[in-house]
């Protein structure tokens, strides 16, 4: 009978964390160390980390299935050294990512979201890996992490100079395993003539020209991983 009782009591509270599970949050919510946005088919999920033996937290994407696979992290260069950190959307449409005191310690700084108060806008977190913001419920978008590239390409994703925009969308390796910081090695199309994938090294050209050596296609995690340094 005790055996029955703890798993009925273990499969309600699995029910009830699966039955709570949000991809998405309004002005009037917030992320909190140790609670996370998933994806509605359950592939991704955002929340705060700290990469492999690093204190420093972080807000990234990673994989569901694998954990340590982050696949896009906020604050690359504004690292939290507390579990005090707050992720929300403004009622501006502005992502913003808050330390102890309040402070802003990154922002979505959505440059079309300047000044006005938006109309019910969410953030969602897409069965892609894409983090959005919205207004309310349309489709038009304010502003998508995957216009921010990290070092991971994921199905959907585009790199390379958007003409609307401005955009110039890079994939930036991580400056350690520990440190997510943008290092000197990146990877891009090269603008004139024939658009052309390629490695680099700050402004130099390492190589490319082609398909390139440094990135991996897996159908199964529908991964295109990015860079790391000692691949060039």
């Amino acid at each position: 009978m005790k055996a029955f009782s703890a798993l009925f009591v273990y499969s309600l509270l699995s029910f009830l964390r699966t039955s709570t599970t949000l991809d998405t949050i309004t002005p009037s919510q917030s992320i909190r160390d140790g609670e996370t946005l998933v994806s509605a088919d359950g592939s991704f999920e955002l929340g705060f980390f700290s990469p492999d033996s690093s204190k420093s937290r972080y807000v990234g994407i990673w994989f569901v299935v694998s954990n340590d696979t982050v696949v896009w992290v906020a604050n690359r260069e504004t690292p939290l050294e507390n579990l005090d950190g707050v992720f929300k959307v403004t009622n501006k449409g502005i992502l913003v990512l808050l330390d102890s005191t309040n402070t802003t310690i990154w922002s979505s700084n959505a440059s079309r979201t300047a000044g006005n108060s938006i109309n019910n806008p969410t953030a969602r977190l897409l069965d892609s890996g894409n983090l959005v913001v919205k207004y309310g419920n349309t489709e038009s978008l304010l502003w998508q992490s995957f216009d921010y590239p990290s070092d991971t390409l994921l199905p959907e994703m585009k790199i390379g100079w958007d003409l609307v925009s401005g955009l110039d969308r890079n994939l930036t390796s991580w400056k350690g395993a520990e440190d997510p910081a943008q290092s000197e090695i990146s990877e891009g199309l090269v603008r004139g003539g024939l658009p052309q994938l390629v490695d680099m090294e700050g402004d130099n050209i390492k190589g490319g020209g082609g398909e390139t050596k440094s990135c991996l296609i897996t159908n199964d995690q529908r991964l295109l991983k990015g860079l790391n340094q000692s691949q060039i």
